[in-house]
């Protein structure tokens, strides 16, 4: 069975989601990419083809993203929580159509062990930059359908594994704005004893707040960041 078997087919479905997620599927139908980053991808087409997999699944209490915190020992982004994810490979396909899809399911499963055939695909966002890295990135989004155990599968690329409650995310006092050295401003979340900033913050930040499910939070309280992050 090769790597990309798991992913053969692969498509984009909303039938029989919760209920609970139709005001994320209206903001991912809705959102205009200016709405999501001032950072887009450059006009010149330059830039690495990868894409994320922002997975809702329904935990303990209730609605729950998956995220990861890559080892501190990687090049980009060490250390940083984050999506699933990462470049796309020549077998997934073209970066222009089902690529993305395939890539975010096998960089999944490369990193957590997941099942990818426990995950309905259901909305894509618009295609975004990295600039520190380069990475020109497709945000997919998932149903969580049929769960399945996940960890760290390979030390060397992820330090850990974890569900974060979408309640969690949502709680004021668990938010905060980031201050970068260079002076970039960005939101955070400190959350399962981490703290998520950046792109991934900034994503969910968006969607959280295009689907309606952003509380007042006090975008006074600060988190300094130093020149390493």
């Amino acid at each position: 069975m090769t790597r990309a078997s798991h992913t053969e087919g692969v498509t984009l479905s909303k039938n029989g989601l919760p209920a609970w997620l139709d005001p994320v599927v209206h903001a991912v139908e809705t959102v205009e990419p200016l709405q999501l980053s001032r950072f887009l991808p450059p006009a010149d087409g330059a830039g690495r083809q990868s894409a994320v997999l922002i997975l809702f699944g329904e935990g303990a209490r209730g609605p729950e993203l998956l995220l990861m915190e890559r080892a501190s020992s990687l090049r980009s982004h060490a250390g940083q929580p984050s999506f699933p994810g990462g470049a796309l490979d020549p077998e997934d396909g073209d970066p222009k159509g089902d690529g993305p899809l395939r890539a975010a399911l096998r960089e999944a499963e490369e990193e957590t062990g997941l099942d990818p055939s426990g995950v309905q695909l259901f909305g894509v966002l618009p295609k975004l930059y990295i600039p520190v890295s380069g990475f020109v990135v497709t945000p997919v989004l998932g149903w969580w359908r049929e769960p399945t155990p996940v960890g760290v599968v390979d030390p060397n690329e992820t330090a850990r594994v974890f569900t974060v409650p979408v309640a969690d995310l949502t709680d004021p006092d668990n938010r905060a704005t980031t201050v970068h050295p260079s002076g970039h401003r960005g939101p955070a979340f400190l959350v399962e004893s981490a703290l998520v900033w950046g792109f991934t913050a900034g994503i969910i930040d968006r969607i959280l707040h295009y689907a309606g499910w952003e509380r007042p939070w006090d975008r006074e309280k600060q988190v300094p960041l130093d020149w390493r992050a």
